[in-house]
């Protein structure tokens, strides 16, 4: 592949992409091993039962090509496209975290993503005050060149948006584009996609649920130079976010309260725990100004690789000392691959096995554990 934003899907590819990514226990981080494994999405479809059943489930649900296809289809007429990562309509900064969504549905501009970003979270139940200071920050953001990423929410995010329409803002869905959530702010939407952008990696119909909204917190943070907190409870979601932004090396800024107010308890925390703290939007963009050049994003290829296998007792015992060697804390896969003394593609075809069958769970810098 010459250069990253060369890199283009053709129709089958984008089909392929989206069966892999749907498919029962693959999600990003599965989805890359896989890809790079195999040389491509349709190898990797192929190989998904038999990895599936030797690592010890005999079912394995995956999207044949006409469902593929038809969410594909189905998600067009609201203009939404699949976007895959390495295309160059994708986001720049969202290829750097550590489990970028493969395919990245779109609304909107495009052309908004290349400009830099400031996300802009907080409580759903804000005060007054508090939905103020977040559209005062928002407009001051726009005036200053950058665009606002907020999750739709009710309360802070709301104000967030509605003050940087002209400006340009972004919403991270946590359902799927036809689903977005809460429903009362369809029409908010529906307004900020004249300047800017809707973004989703759930299936175009998918109903969020509780799980979801951690998920669509890391493409929140993972979207912006730095995420601002106002308002956030000790419980709050929102501190989801600042986690997953400090974990994506993004800075993170909170809006002192008062401490008797609950709603501020989070936000105070963050702050005595190194978060930069903002009385101005001047706070934040000094802050990022100088921090905006960054990294290569990870690479996956389309590119037919030689399948090398085991026999099925080799892989059987390879993948059985795997089990025997993983716990419920995270090894990183190099300690692994020493333990096993086998080779890093058989031990990484052993884990794909277990993972697809439920066994296994991967986490960031490289660790797996046993689920």
């Amino acid at each position: 592949m010459a250069s990253v934003d060369a890199f283009r899907l053709t129709d089958d590819q984008r089909i392929d992409w989206l069966r892999l990514i749907r498919a029962d226990n693959v999600g990003p981080r599965t989805f890359r091993t896989l890809i790079n494994q195999f040389g491509g999405a349709g190898p990797a479809v192929r190989l998904l039962p038999e990895l599936a059943r030797r690592g010890g489930r005999s079912i394995l649900n995956i999207p044949s090509r006409e469902d593929a296809l038809r969410e594909i289809e189905d998600a067009s007429r609201m203009g939404v496209r699949y976007v895959a990562l390495g295309e160059a309509e994708y986001p720049k900064l969202l290829r750097e975290i550590d489990d970028p969504p493969p395919l990245l549905a779109m609304r909107g501009h495009d052309e908004i993503f290349s400009r830099p970003a400031i996300a802009l979270v907080g409580a759903r139940n804000a005060s007054i005050a508090g939905t103020r200071f977040a559209a005062q920050l928002a407009r001051e953001f726009g005036e200053a060149g950058f665009i606002v990423i907020s999750g739709l929410a009710r309360g802070i995010d709301s104000a967030a948006h509605r003050a940087s329409l002209e400006s340009g803002t972004v919403a991270v869905l946590a359902g799927g584009h036809a689903r977005p959530y809460p429903a009362d702010n369809e029409d908010l939407l529906e307004a900020l996609l004249a300047h800017g952008a809707a973004v989703s990696e759930m299936p175009h119909r998918w109903e969020p649920r509780a799980r979801d909204f951690p998920r669509r917190n890391r493409l929140i943070s993972g979207l912006a130079a730095g995420v601002v907190v106002i308002e956030a409870a000790e419980r709050s979601g929102s501190l989801i976010t600042a986690r997953l932004a400090a974990e994506q090396g993004r800075e993170v800024f909170a809006v002192p309260g008062s401490p008797a107010d609950p709603r501020a308890g989070g936000t105070n925390r963050l702050i005595k725990e190194g978060a930069t703290l903002v009385t101005s939007a001047a706070d934040v963009i000094e802050n990022l100004t100088p921090m905006l050049g960054l990294s290569s994003p990870p690479t996956m290829r389309e590119e037919e690789m030689p399948l090398a296998a085991l026999s099925a007792t080799e892989s059987d015992e390879l993948r059985e000392r795997i089990a025997a060697l993983l716990g419920g804390a995270p090894v990183l896969l190099d300690e692994l691959v020493r333990g096993t003394g086998a080779r890093p593609g058989d031990v990484q075809i052993a884990l794909l096995e277990l993972e697809l069958a439920g066994r296994l769970e991967r986490h960031g810098g490289g660790l797996v554990s046993l689920t």
